[in-house]
């Protein structure tokens, strides 16, 4: 089992900057992907950036120019650094994780997800 914790979220004037960061602890194996997406009221979650464990980043085009995602491999930690924020950045973001896992001998692959965190911009 693996899990998820998220921290620094909160509220922020627009133009603002918040980091979030998801720290993942448990049977890990290796971490594929590790990244952030979120949901605003009404809407479906969307992609927001993730990190592939080749340092491929993938960035959804609202935020490009604005977030930047890292990793710290030795932490099992993702970060997103959000500037520039808008109000329409404004929802819970979820870190998720792509985690390979090693039961006996053998391999396994599964997909977890954080608690989420509130991001609000507002004035």
């Amino acid at each position: 089992q693996v899990q998820l914790v998220e921290s620094g979220g909160g509220l922020v004037q627009p133009g603002g900057s918040l980091r979030l960061s998801c720290a993942a602890s448990g049977n890990i194996f290796r971490i594929n992907v590790m990244g952030w997406y979120r949901q605003a009221p009404g809407k479906e979650r969307e992609l927001v950036a993730v990190a592939k464990s080749d340092s491929t980043t993938i960035y959804a085009d609202s935020v490009k120019g604005r977030f930047t995602i890292s990793r710290d491999n030795s932490k099992n930690t993702v970060y997103l650094q959000m500037n520039s924020l808008k109000p329409e950045d404004t929802a819970v973001y979820y870190c998720n994780a792509d985690v390979t896992y090693q039961s006996g001998l053998y391999h396994y692959t599964h997909d977890y997800w954080g608690q989420g965190t509130q991001v609000t911009v507002s004035s």
